[in-house]
């Protein structure tokens, strides 16, 4: 999730194969939540207590805006993949060397809270072997039974309130991650958010071929997707927010007006206080120099509004 071209260079722009893996992630994605229809947030002061108000966000009735979410230790702990993996694993779907693998780079990943390159390749690459000659159906079933039990109690509270702020606010919330969009799909629905951009594996027939649609939606692919879904969506970018924790994402970050970093890998910190974007730790409970959030709202955003979000998304659409 050998050093990749795509995925060192921050500054790097998108490749053709960036937009078209975006591009595809946006049109799966529109798919998804047009089929399966189915607190606020206000900026604080600084400690000092020197800032003037600001105005509340998100802003309640903007239908121009929308929230995009990056997955992986920003809205659940650990990484959405590997998750995925164990669960393969249960059902015998590969060895105990490749759950030891998997294991491994899980392990890795919580502990060092940043994306290693080799792993995530490994991993996805493993990923495509695994489900390679089997049915796109089949796997979404077994996804919506591993969803419960490994990554529904590892979801971060305090970022799951953030997106449903925007939710109560009427606005659409996205997932953006690497993970498959096939599982990234399910994570929004349960969560009762719109959709998921996601790395796109390709299919005929319903079966997976074990290939990729361009490349995984990583670094400047997300960033791609979001510009593609934004444009088709009728969104304005500079009203939307973003969510991150890793500084792979700031290409996706630098696009919307409301970027946030949460739970920082160490660059992506150093970037956000360099350009005065809100941050958010929820590794530890800490707050940052400035937050995004009070700390009561953690709790009280998820109180309710699910249904009430789900209706006026179904009246939009």
């Amino acid at each position: 999730m050998a050093a990749l071209g795509w995925l060192t260079p921050r500054r790097r722009s998108a490749t053709a194969r960036s937009v078209l893996a975006g591009e595809a992630a946006a049109e799966a994605a529109r798919k998804t939540s047009a089929e399966d229809e189915s607190a606020l947030l206000t900026k604080t002061p600084e400690e000092a207590g020197e800032a003037p108000e600001e105005p509340a966000f998100p802003v309640a009735g903007d239908d121009r805006a929308a929230a995009f979410f990056d997955l992986d230790n920003t809205v659940m702990q650990g990484a959405a993949l590997f998750h995925f993996g164990r669960g393969l694993y249960k059902r015998k779907f590969f060895e105990r060397r490749e759950l030891t693998r998997f294991a491994w780079q899980q392990a890795w990943f919580r502990l060092a809270g940043v994306e290693d390159p080799e792993h995530m390749q490994d991993a996805r690459d493993s990923a495509l072997s695994i489900v390679k000659g089997h049915r796109v159906s089949e796997l979404m079933s077994i996804g919506e039974e591993i969803y419960d039990e490994y990554m529904a109690d590892r979801i971060w509270p305090g970022t799951r309130a953030l997106a449903q702020a925007h939710l109560d606010a009427g606005q659409r919330v996205w997932l953006v991650t690497a993970a498959p969009v096939e599982t990234a799909t399910i994570i929004a629905r349960r969560l009762g958010l719109t959709g998921a951009l996601g790395t796109v594996a390709e299919s005929v027939d319903g079966v997976y071929t074990g290939r990729l649609v361009g490349e995984p939606l990583h670094g400047p692919a997300k960033a791609e997707a979001v510009r593609a879904l934004a444009a088709a969506e009728g969104l304005d970018l500079e009203r939307c927010a973003a969510y991150s924790d890793s500084h792979n994402d700031i290409p996706m970050l630098s696009l919307v007006g409301h970027p946030y970093a949460i739970n920082p890998d160490t660059k992506l910190r150093k970037h956000a206080r360099a350009r005065d974007w809100r941050l958010r730790d929820y590794r530890t409970g800490r707050k940052a120099a400035k937050v995004g959030l009070p700390a009561a709202a953690g709790v009280g955003a998820l109180a309710g509004g699910t249904a009430a979000a789900l209706a006026l998304h179904r009246r939009r659409r």
